[in-house]
Parts: C-alpha cells; sequence; structure tokens
C-alpha cells in the first residue's frame, strides 16, 4: 500500500494543518504589519508604531517553551492526536478573533492589550504545534519512509507562508488603500477561521476513529520534562544544537532576506517579495524529495551535506545576494535553498529518534523550541546589528556560517544511534522506567 493510501493520506494531513494555519497567521500579520500597526499603536512616529506592532508579534515567541511543556505534557500523557487538537483549536481561535477585534480608536488602550493576549495565546499553541505534529507524522510512518514522511510538517508550514503572503497582497491588490487600513485587514485573519475549522475536523476525525493511548508498551511518564531533565540530557543539547541553525538558517534565508534585498541590494519591494516567494516554493518542492533521499541512503550523510554546505557556501551565496542583478540574486538564494533542504528533510526525524516514546514529545518540543525562540525569532536583528556595527553587507553570512560549523560538529559526533531509523525503538525498551 502506498503511503498516501486511504486512511494514511488523512493522517498526514492531520499532522500537516496545523503548521499551515500556523505559518499562514506568522505571514499575514506580517504583510500587514503597517496596517495593525497603525489601527492599535497609532503615533505620530511610523516607526514607533510598527515597532509596537513586531513587539507583540516577538512576544508570542516567549510563549513557545511554556507551549512546548504544556502541550508536550498533553502529548506524552493523553496521546498524540489529542495534543495536536487542542493545540489546533488553540490557533484558531485567537486568530479568528484578531479579525474582530476594536481599534484603538474604538476601545482605547484595550484594543493593543487583547491583540497582545491573542499573540500569546498563539504562541502557546505553536509552542507544541509544530514538534508534536512532527512525531505524530514519524509514529504514523513506516521506518523506511520516516524523512519523507515527516518532511510534511515543514511543508505543511512553508505552504501557510505562501498562503498568507497570498491572501494578503490579494487584498491590498484589491481593495483601495482607505478601505484595506479600515476594514479590509480584517479580511486575511478571518479567512483563517476557514483555514482552522477544516484542520479541526480533520483532527477531530482522527480522535474519534482511534484508540490514541500513549504510544508506549509502558505506562506513561507523570512528568515527562523531569525525566528529560535526569535521564536524556545528552539527547536534549544535541537537540537543541542542531536546531540552532534551524532557526539562524531560515529565518535569514526567508524572513529577513527581502528586507536585506531592498536595503543592500537595492532591489525593489516587489521584486525581492517575488524572488523570495518562487525560491520558497523550489524549497517546498525540495523537503520532501530530500527526505525520500535521506530514506533510501543515509540521514547522518544528508545533515552533514546540508550543514556543511551552509558553512561552505555561506559567503559567496551572499556574495550573490548582494547583487543587483536578479539572475544572481536568485541563485544565490536557491543556493542556500538546496543545502538548507538538504539539512532540514533529515532533521526531524534524527531529533526525533533521540528520545523514547514516553517522552518523544516533551524532550523533542524543549530541544526544539528553546534555540528557535533564542537564535529563530532574533536572527534578522542580530544580522541588521552585525551590519551596522561591522559595516560588512556579507556580516549575516558569518552568523550563518557559524550556525552551520556548530550543527556539522554536532552531527559528526552524534552517536550512530541517534540518526539510524530503526533505533528509536530500541532505545525506548532500553530507556529508564519510567516514574510513576
Amino acid at each position: 500500500m502506498g503511503i498516501f493510501a486511504g486512511s494514511k493520506t488523512r493522517k498526514i494531513i492531520a499532522g500537516t494543518v496545523g503548521n499551515t494555519l500556523e505559518w499562514y497567521d506568522f505571514a499575514v500579520y506580517g504583510y500587514l504589519a503597517p496596517i495593525i500597526a497603525h489601527q492599535f499603536f497609532p503615533s505620530d512616529d511610523p516607526t514607533v508604531s510598527l515597532i509596537s506592532t513586531f513587539g507583540v508579534f516577538a512576544a508570542g515567541f516567549l510563549m513557545r517553551p511554556i507551549g512546548s511543556l504544556l502541550l508536550g505534557h498533553v502529548a506524552d500523557r493523553m496521546g498524540r492526536s489529542r495534543a495536536l487538537l487542542l493545540s489546533v483549536a488553540l490557533m484558531a481561535i485567537p486568530t479568528t478573533l484578531i479579525a474582530f477585534l476594536p481599534t484603538f480608536e474604538q476601545a482605547g488602550i484595550a484594543a493593543p492589550v487583547i491583540l497582545t493576549l491573542m499573540r500569546l495565546l498563539q504562541g502557546l499553541s505553536v509552542g507544541g504545534e509544530y514538534t508534536g505534529s512532527s512525531v505524530y507524522l514519524y509514529e504514523i510512518s513506516p521506518r523506511d519512509r520516516r524523512c519523507f514522511v515527516v518532511s510534511w510538517a515543514l511543508v505543511g508550514a512553508v505552504f501557510g507562508v505562501l498562503l498568507g503572503s497570498g491572501v494578503a497582497a490579494l487584498a491590498t491588490s484589491l481593495l483601495p488603500a482607505e478601505d484595506l487600513g479600515t476594514w479590509g485587514w480584517r479580511i486575511p485573519f478571518a479567512f483563517g477561521l476557514l483555514v482552522g475549522l477544516t484542520g479541526f475536523l480533520i483532527r477531530r476525525g482522527n480522535t474519534a476513529d482511534e484508540i490514541d493511548l500513549p504510544p508506549s508498551a509502558q505506562d506513561p511518564v507523570s512528568v515527562p520534562v523531569g525525566e528529560v531533565m535526569r535521564n536524556h540530557r545528552p539527547a536534549l543539547l544535541r537537540t537543541m544544537a542542531c536546531n540552532v541553525l534551524n532557526g539562524v538558517g531560515f529565518y535569514l534565508t526567508f524572513v529577513y532576506l527581502t528586507t536585506y534585498l531592498v536595503d543592500y541590494s537595492k532591489l525593489s519591494e516587489s521584486r525581492a517579495l517575488t524572488i523570495n516567494t518562487s525560491d520558497m516554493i523550489v524549497f517546498m518542492l525540495l523537503l520532501p524529495a530530500a527526505g525520500y533521499l535521506a530514506d533510501k541512503t543515509s540521514r547522518k550523510a544528508l545533515l552533514l551535506i546540508g550543514s556543511g554546505g551552509v558553512a561552505v557556501l555561506g559567503l559567496p551565496m551572499f556574495w550573490l545576494l548582494h547583487h543587483q542583478d536578479p539572475v544572481f540574486v536568485i541563485l544565490g538564494q536557491l543556493g542556500l535553498a538546496t543545502v538548507l533542504a538538504c539539512f532540514f528533510a533529515p532533521l526531524m526525524a534524527t531529533m526525533i529518534a533521540q528520545f523514547p516514546a514516553p517522552i518523544r514529545v516533551t524532550g523533542y518540543s524543549i530541544g526544539y523550541n528553546i534555540p528557535l525562540a533564542l537564535f529563530g525569532g532574533t536572527a534578522p536583528l542580530v544580522a541588521t546589528f552585525l551590519i551596522d556595527k561591522t559595516h560588512l553587507v556579507l556580516a549575516p553570512a558569518f552568523y550563518l556560517i557559524a550556525a552551520g560549523i556548530l550543527t556539522f560538529a554536532v552531527v559528526w559526533f552524534m552517536p550512530d544511534e541517534g540518526v539510524e531509523p530503526d533505533q528509536d525503538e530500541e532505545n525506548a525498551q532500553a530507556s529508564p522506567q519510567p516514574q510513576t
């Protein structure tokens, strides 16, 4: 039976759709930030308003580690499907409510306060969504296809960015500026209700038709985070170190890059956005292909090629990006997208395999969310700071290279059982007995 046959297809969609909603909201909020700033943080200085808006966005990142503990605990104690159902609800509700929030003019200081609360609630959900869905996909997939199947979690995330950007761009192009500023900005957020409702219904169907006990022959661990900290610190540290490149690589290459191309390569904003969108589509298509290759060959080899490729090609690729010819820019970002796809596709399955089933979601969630909060959300800020202090427009490349070298070293010395596709069940059987 093919991997996409029958109910398996629905399960893969169920594991992917939450990431689509998460990153859909990310893209919509970022794209419409100048309008949101005017509506919720009015100021005589537009820059102050925009900084306040992005500050609220960044606040959501602070909730990710907390969300990883909460939803990781639910997933490891009560089952994967129940945690995924909770996380998609926690995302869909605030995303939809943002569409109906009163503005500062209508509600005063209560408006930005409520907006901030909505973003914090979303951050709480995000902390467990990506990792929880990745573990879910890992555990429903055949042993020899895990990298391929788990890569679809990231495909869903990238598709969410593209969907959010497309919906926001469509609203911007079809509505006059005055209408967009008064009520039109609400439409893309309201559209999130459709995405969220679809995801909720799919996931509820999964919960209804399967007995979703914690996937272990043992009793569930009473306090998964305590078990992780006591007996799985090396795996946790490896996971955190590898996800430094995850955060720095993705946020520099696909989030910060548009600003870089406009400010330093002197491309128009529309051209920079077009290039970034096109290369993200290629990156999305490369992910399952690289996952398939990792399953057929070696996870460790692909991880080394990806992280080593970033370390070696980071500087020449940024040199291509710092060019006024769009062809060079496209080649530069495509180069980074290709090596990052080689790294990202096997990364998730490899890190998940570090932890036995009873504490798998908790361990992976903590190891993922802490470096993403520290190095992912701050990557654009660090890149801007480095250019300002060094006066080198290629300075962000050295930050990316450092992340690549760190990850390459960690993967190189990683025990083989941490990267072989069939070892995780053996590790689970050999793990210390859970504390009850």
